[in-house]
Formats: C-alpha cells, structure tokens, sequence
C-alpha cells in the first residue's frame, strides 16, 4: 500500500482547520501553527494518521467485514456516495436513524419490509391494491429508500465506522462505542478526538479535503477487498487440485476390500473342503 502524498493533501486544503476561537484544546498535538485567526493543521501527523486508519481498514476489508460511512453534511454527501458505492460498502448519507446500530434488529425490519415491498411489485401482488394504497406503498418505499437504501445489504452490525465531522454525527458515535464498534474518522480542530479510536486530523468542510482522504481511505478497501478476492480464487484452486486425490483413494480402499474378500472366501473354500474329507 502506497503512502500516502503531502503534498496532495497540501494542494486538497486538508490543513486548514477551523477558528482559533472555535477550537477544542484536546485537538492540540495536531494543530501546526495559527495564521490569520485560523487553526492550521500539522499535515505530517495527518500523513501518519491516514496511513494507520488506511492499512487498518485495508485489513478489515480483507477479513470480508463491512466499514458503515456516516456523512449527512451538505458538501460530504454526494462525495460519499461517489466514492463508497464502487468498493461496496454501506454508508449513511441522509439522516441517521437513532439505534441504528443499538437497535440493529429494528432497522433490519425496515429493511425487509423495503425487500417485501420489491417482490409485490415483481409478482403481480401490487396491481391488486387500489389507487390511494398504491400511492402510500410508493411513498413508503421511497422513504425507506432514502434513508436505509445504502444499508439495505448491511445484514449484521459494521465492523467500523468511519464519519466525517464528529460533532454533527456525535449520535453515530455513541452508538458505537456503546457497543464498542471501532470508530474512523476526519476530525477538525474544532472537535473532541477522545471517542475516536483512528483519528485523521483534517479539515472536514471543504469537499475537496473530503474528497481526498476518502480517495486513500477507498482506495485501501479496495486493495483489502481484492486480496480478499484473490486468496479465495487460490484456495479454490488448491481445493480442485486437491479433489482427485481425495476421490482415488477410496477406490484404493476398495480394490483392498475386494482382494482380501477373495482372500477369505478361498480360505472358507479350503476350510470347507477339509471337513468334507475329515467327514
């Protein structure tokens, strides 16, 4: 995996953090220097952090565990979903649902009523209901879409959470550490680092900046993903080399069988014919 580029980040904006009259003291091992009233952050701990945050979930990826993104903001949402969608992962981009996570069960219900709704649609079932039902299904639908549609193949709890602006999703937050899911995230100078357990010190505002650490952090799912895919390919393999092997041997087992079953029927012949003369 590739580290990731300074100057890249640098070109982003990703050093720019908020005012310094907005800033959370906790934030200050990241924070480079003030100028000008605003908070710049030290990009060479960014660099850093991005790289621990890109190989851990790399290896999350390879595992074949599923990373939810949260990110409702304005200028994070279509990014989002741009660049989540093609490495396959879940990702809350609308509202977040309380309990989404503490009452996953809940969610998976509303889920499988979307799923239910689908296969009325599909079987005919719909063309029976009248005009105003047909009307509320198709409003249910589309609210369900909207808010869980990202989720719907999310069938058990994320293996991590990655957010973007701490203090906007601080419910998904808690939610996780409740029930102690890992959480990723892209944290300002105006936010609290300490509920955070892989912390990307990075202006979490400008859509560029957000656009250019979910270009490493994708790019490491992708990576995970592959070498997921690959490792199953080759156990594939080794299995079918393996198979013929396996079916010769009970052929040997019962050419075995065979011979020594001719054996015993001779000696019962012979034993026979003994006592025959003995008689």
């Amino acid at each position: 995996m590739s580290r990731t580029d300074f100057n890249t980040l640098l070109d982003a904006g990703v050093h720019f953090g908020h005012l310094k009259r907005k800033w959370n003291p906790k934030m200050a091992p990241y924070i480079f220097m003030e100028k000008n009233g605003i908070h710049i952050i030290d990009l060479h701990k960014t660099v850093v952090k991005l790289d621990e945050a890109a190989a851990a979930l790399k290896q999350i990826a390879k595992s074949g565990r599923r990373v939810l993104f949260v990110a409702t903001k304005k200028q994070a949402k279509e990014i989002v979903a741009e660049k989540v969608a093609p490495v396959g992962m879940p990702y809350v981009t609308e509202r977040w649902a309380g309990g989404m996570l503490t009452n996953f069960p809940t969610i998976r219900k509303a889920v499988k009523k979307m799923a239910t709704i689908d296969k009325m649609l599909n079987d005919g079932t719909y063309d029976n209901f009248s005009k105003r039902e047909k009307l509320q299904i198709e409003r249910q639908r589309a609210k369900l879409e909207k808010n869980l549609g990202s989720i719907a193949d999310l069938t058990r709890l994320p293996a991590a959470l990655f957010v973007i602006d701490v203090q906007k999703e601080a419910n998904a937050v808690k939610e996780a550490k409740r029930l102690s899911i890992p959480v990723f995230a892209m944290v300002d100078t105006c936010c609290d680092p300490t509920d955070i357990d892989y912390v990307i010190p990075a202006n979490d505002d400008a859509s560029k900046s957000i656009a250019t650490i979910l270009d490493v952090v994708c790019g490491a799912i992708a990576e995970g993903t592959e070498e997921r895919k690959l490792e199953k390919e080759k156990e594939a393999q080794e299995a079918e080399a393996a198979a013929p092997a396996k079916q010769a041997k009970p052929r040997i087992k019962k050419a075995v069988k065979a011979a020594v079953d001719a054996e015993e029927a001779t000696v019962a012949e012979v034993v026979a014919a003994t006592e025959e003369k003995a008689e």
